[in-house]
């Protein structure tokens, strides 16, 4: 753990309000008095009516009681951290407009008032050593930065390579696995669920199949519907990946390792909503989240309905994050250029509504939309 002042916000400090754990700030500080209660010469009762607040008037009050130099450096001693003064850029007073362009940020002058990461080194192990509270961390992760460039995750540049990704490594990547599984899909149609043989044992005999002409006409009316099953399975799980798992803050446990996998996983996209190598998904990345999802597939549905499923949910996964780069860099027709407005208020006005990347339907299912 870095030996840095642990910062707080405070929020953290309102919650130690009790006999058991009773917090006071003063000019910043933050102070946990909890042992020095039963030692208070005026009694607990006196500190707890001040706990979770600053006691830096009350102090100095002559009325209640002025107290001494000694009585401030014995304060000294119970002091864990400070109170941090980052500021906020999200607000709900953002207004999207067409030619949004954003604030380039002054990286030295942002780390040494807010304290928070400093762009100019790598930012994982900043996180992983992290000073800083959950709750600090999550106030500061969710205020945009914008540089020109994409600050380095990791210092090794064999770390590095994997958590940049250019847009069109998505549909280079996921496409042609979608189509091989539409292919498998209609084979398996054709010939019987279970005739192919498993694809670590010969992934090219659907292929085969294909061009010696064993896909009947009847197969396309059977894959076809579970392919758009598939696409609609894709805006659930849309949905349910960017509300439930990328935005887990409030169950996120406040402890360095659990801020960093926040952080990896979607926290540097609000951190840096505007970066272009950190806007799609790395594919080390989709095959973790996809692969309990594709085996739940299998386990739902025989192989030929899985494997359509699975190719319409990977084809739409990747009209999403090539549509999630288009809302934060391209000009757009008007339906997106609506998206691109709502997306951009995810990230400047309320990060805490609109989910919906590619569509609003299931943040009005599950009313979570966002007034643009």
């Amino acid at each position: 753990m870095s030996k840095r002042i642990r910062i707080f916000t405070a929020e953290d400090v309102s919650k130690h309000v009790s006999p058991s754990s009773c917090w006071v700030t003063r000019n910043g500080k933050v102070y946990d008095v909890t042992r020095f209660l039963a030692d208070h010469p005026g009694g607990d009762d006196l500190i707890l009516n001040y706990a979770g607040k600053d006691v830096g008037a009350i102090m100095k009050d002559a009325a209640e009681h002025e107290h001494s130099d000694s009585a401030y450096d014995m304060l000294d001693e119970y002091f864990i951290g400070r109170v941090g003064t980052g500021e906020n850029i999200v607000s709900d007073d953002w207004e999207a407009t067409d030619d949004f362009e954003p604030e380039e940020t002054d990286v030295t002058a942002d780390y040494e008032k807010n304290e928070f990461l400093d762009l100019r080194r790598p930012l994982f192990m900043q996180v992983w050593e992290a000073n800083f509270s959950k709750l600090y961390y999550l106030q500061q992760v969710h205020q945009p930065r914008h540089t020109p460039d994409s600050p380095r995750l990791f210092g090794p540049w064999y770390l590095e390579i994997f958590t940049r990704t250019a847009w069109y490594v998505v549909p280079t990547i996921w496409l042609p696995i979608a189509g091989y599984l539409f292919v498998r899909s209609l084979v398996q149609f054709s010939i019987g669920s279970y005739a192919l043989p498993l694809f670590t044992a010969d992934p090219a005999a659907p292929i085969r199949a294909m061009l010696a002409g064993r896909i009947v006409p009847a197969a396309f009316a059977k894959a076809i519907p579970c392919f758009l099953l598939g696409n609609v399975v894709w805006t659930i799980l849309e949905y349910i990946f960017h509300r439930f798992l990328f935005h887990i803050d409030a169950l996120l446990p406040d402890h360095p390792a659990a801020l960093t996998v926040h952080f990896l996983m979607h926290g540097i996209h609000h951190y840096l909503p505007m970066d272009r190598l950190r806007l799609v998904m790395p594919p080390v990345m989709f095959t973790f989240l996809s692969y309990p999802m594709t085996q739940l597939a299998h386990l739902l549905f025989p192989p030929a309905m899985a494997n359509s499923v699975i190719a319409g949910s990977f084809t739409f996964y990747v009209l999403y994050d090539c549509m999630h780069y288009a809302l934060h860099h391209t000009r757009l027709p008007a339906y997106v250029r609506d998206m691109k407005k709502y997306h951009l208020a995810h990230h400047y006005k309320n990060f805490d509504l609109g989910f919906g990347v590619t569509s609003k339907i299931w943040d009005y299912v599950f009313n979570t939309v966002l007034t643009v």
